[in-house]
This record gives structure tokens, C-alpha cells and sequence, in this order.
């Protein structure tokens, strides 16, 4: 396969990137105003509401895994097109209508709201566009997942410069909700008769799709990868939550100047991952895995290390952390979107679409855990160290990897099951 070939893109790619940089906007936006809207609702992270502010991912991580859990079932039964058109809507709803919350409470079930729609994105988006690009599906994923940071880019620097002008949260999470009708509307609108998504004729009963979830949750060397997922979304989230609250509570700065950090995270993670999809071919997935993990752990200890005063002024002391942000995105954006598709190389006897899904499953509440974690340990002993669960899952994942990948002999088809044949939702072909 030629890496020079070029990229054919249509509508649905374009409602796929645009559906990953709105998530990652509204997954963003929560975090980059958490410092003035926890002091606006009473639970001010410098006055120990760290745990408070993390279990509001956490909560949200509960409703993604029960819509992932059953958004394999709802593709078979409706079609991922309409399923995303759906989770945009709810996911949207969810964040624009936090723009009312008054107090923290109400803040949990429009989060769920929001979390469900996100967990049936999280689910489908990665085979939505793999069912799109079959030939090349790593290049395509990773390009796909690459808007991810596109969003999240964006909406921080927009955000950041909003709240730093005094723009009441409110308006910015409102906003931020609005916009995801755009891509909704791209999934939904009329199809064009020559130009179909390419779901499939028939749809797969509950049945089938359960007794392909088993064949995979039966296959030991899967539950590597679920580890692995879970210890990515540590790894990542514990960044993007944080970053912008440690910016402005360790350094003293404003909630631009949080935004830019996170900005630079979200930059470095689509280089990251554009990179990946352009450059790394499918056969070396395992080592893009290891030596972006090995690489980013010295990246992660640099972090903790750069103080505010050790400099001779707190605005010196982030020019040097800035770079560091940027360097982490770019050592932590690949393990998301190559887990998934490695996993599937690895497993090619089993259902794809459901491994991402269960992938997913690990993902997410990895994310949900380790953020509140992090506003645990911040409660107890200070945010900077909670910063040390960054390279802890850093090492966690290189040492996985190096004995899956590298120690462990291949036995891409040791096991033939029935569940070789893909799920209903994974290809554009009937099966007569």
C-alpha cells in the first residue's frame, strides 16, 4: 500500500471530522471553565473541591459506557449513520443546557445527557469511517481522529479567550452545544441516491451481536488491549482535564493562559495523529505504540519539574511548560486511535466493529477515573503531584505493549469462530 496515495474524501468524512472536533469541544469545554464555573456553584477547586470537579467527568464516563455498551446493538438495528445524527443531538443538548445549570447537582444528569451521546460517538465514529476506507483504515482513523484535536484546539483558544474577557461559562458552554447541530445535520440530511453511506442491507439481531461480544471478551489477548485502552484514557485525560486548572491554581495565571497550555496539548496531539495516519505504516503499530509511550514519559517528568519559582517570573516559568504541553500531545495522541485498529490487526478473526466498541469501554472509564483520581490525590496533596499518574500510565502501557507486542509470538488465527464474519454495520456488502 502506497503512503502517497491520495485521500478520497466525501460528506460523511467530513461529518466525521467535523463529529470529532465537536467532541472533543464539548469534552474540552467543561474542564477549560471548571476553575469560574466551580466558584460560581460553590465547590472552588482551591478550597477542596478537586475530587467534586473530577467526579463530573466521572459521572459523565458512567453514561458514555452504558450508551457504548448498547450502541453496538442500535447500529446493527439502525444504522451508524442515523445513530451519529442522534448522539450529536443528545450530546449537544446535554452541554448547551449546563449553560442553566444552578447549583452543582443539576449539573450531573445533563452531563449524563451529554455522555450518552458522547459514548455512542466514542462507539461508532472510529468504524464509521473505517467502514468508509476498508483498504486503509489506520491512515483514515488516524487522519479522523486527528480532528479530535482539531476541536480541541479551537474551542480552547476560543473559549480561553472568551472567559479570559470575563464572558460569563454560561455563554460559553451554550454556545459550545449549539454548534454540534452543524455535523448532525450532515448525517441526517437526505441522501444523495449515488452517493450512500455504505451500511448494510440487513440488519444483525441482538443474538448474533451478542455472541460476537463473547468470542471477543473469551480471547485472553484482547484483555490486553482492554487494559492498555484504559490506561490511554488516563494518560490523555489527565491532561486535557487538567491542564488548563493547573495552569491557572500552580502558575497563577488566567484562564487564557490555560487555554493557550491546552491548546498546545491539542496542537501537539494532531500532529500526533495526522502524522501517525500519513506517515506510519499498518505493520508498525506495536512500535508507534511503545516509543510513543517510552517517549513521552520524560516529557510528563519535565512537567512536575518546571516550578513557577525557580523563574524569574511566573510568565517565564510558562513559556517553558508550553513546549512540554505540546510535546506530550504529540507522544500521547496515537495511542487512542492505534490501540483500536492494532487490536483488530491482531484479532482479525474477530468483529472489528465490536472490538472498537468494548475498546471504547476501556477507554472511557479510564478517562473518568483517573480525572477523578487526579482531583483526589490534588485534594490531598496538591494537583502538581496528581500530575505523577501522567507517567505512571505512561510505563503501564510501553511495558504491555512490549510483551504483546514484542515478546509474545502472533497467533492472528489461533481461534476461528463464527464471529469472523463482521457485523452488519462494518461493511457496505449484503450477506445473502
Amino acid at each position: 500500500m502506497s503512503r502517497s496515495r491520495p485521500y478520497k474524501l466525501g460528506r460523511y468524512d467530513l461529518a466525521a471530522f467535523m463529529s470529532f472536533a465537536c467532541y472533543a469541544g464539548c469534552s474540552v469545554i467543561i474542564p477549560l471553565s471548571l476553575v469560574q464555573l466551580a466558584r460560581d456553584l460553590d465547590f472552588a477547586l482551591e478550597s477542596g473541591g478537586m475530587a467534586a470537579g473530577g467526579f463530573l467527568q466521572g459521572v459523565r464516563s458512567v453514561a458514555m459506557v452504558i450508551a457504548m455498551a448498547g450502541c453496538g446493538f442500535a447500529a446493527g438495528r439502525f444504522g451508524m449513520r442515523k445513530l451519529m445524527g442522534a448522539a450529536m443531538i443528545f450530546m449537544g443538548a446535554g452541554i448547551a443546557l449546563t449553560a442553566f445549570s444552578p447549583n452543582y447537582l443539576c449539573l450531573l444528569p445533563l452531563l449524563m445527557l451529554a455522555g450518552l451521546g458522547e459514548g455512542l460517538i466514542e462507539g461508532i465514529a472510529t468504524p464509521f469511517v473505517q467502514v468508509l476506507h476498508p483498504e486503509e483504515s489506520g491512515r483514515y482513523v488516524n487522519t479522523a481522529h486527528s480532528f479530535w484535536s482539531v476541536g480541541l484546539f479551537v474551542f480552547v483558544l476560543a473559549g480561553g479567550a472568551l472567559l479570559g474577557r470575563q464572558v460569563s461559562w454560561r455563554i460559553v458552554l451554550g454556545v459550545t452545544g449549539l454548534i454540534t447541530l452543524i455535523p448532525a445535520l450532515l448525517f441526517l440530511w437526505r441522501e444523495h441516491p449515488d452517493k450512500r453511506y455504505p451500511e448494510a442491507k440487513e440488519t444483525t439481531s441482538a443474538a448474533v451481536v451478542w455472541q460476537r461480544v463473547i468470542a471477543i471478551v473469551r480471547t485472553p489477548k484482547f484483555w490486553c488491549f482492554f487494559i492498555v485502552m484504559f490506561l490511554n484514557g488516563g494518560s490523555e485525560f489527565c491532561l486535557t482535564f487538567w491542564a488548563a486548572s493547573f495552569i491557572q491554581l500552580n502558575f497563577g495565571a488566567s484562564a487564557w493562559a490555560g487555554g493557550i497550555g491546552t491548546a498546545l496539548l491539542a496542537a501537539g496531539m494532531f500532529c500526533g495523529r495526522s502524522g501517525a495516519g500519513w506517515l506510519v505504516k499498518q505493520s508498525h503499530l506495536k512500535h508507534l505504540l511503545l516509543w510513543s509511550a517510552l517517549g513521552t514519559i520524560p516529557v510528563a517528568l519535565a512537567i512536575l519539574l518546571i516550578r513557577p519559582e525557580n523563574f524569574s517570573t511566573p510568565a517565564h516559568a510558562l513559556y517553558a511548560l508550553y513546549p512540554c504541553l505540546f510535546l506530550a500531545g504529540v507522544g500521547v495522541a496515537p495511542f487512542w486511535p492505534t490501540t483500536q485498529v492494532y487490536c483488530t490487526d491482531r484479532l482479525p478473526h474477530l468483529d472489528s466493529t465490536m472490538i472498537f466498541v468494548l475498546l471504547s469501554c476501556a477507554g472511557i472509564p479510564g478517562c473518568g477515573f483517573f480525572s477523578w483520581l487526579m482531583g483526589v490525590v490534588g485534594d490531598r496533596y496538591g494537583l502538581r503531584t496528581s500530575f505523577w499518574l501522567v507517567p505512571a500510565t505512561l510505563a503501564g502501557i510501553a511495558a504491555i505493549i512490549l510483551v504483546e507486542g514484542f515478546l509474545l509470538p502472533s497467533r492472528k488465527n489461533a481461534i476461528q469462530v463464527s464471529a469472523k464474519e463482521p457485523l452488519a454495520t462494518t461493511t457496505g456488502e449484503s450477506k445473502d
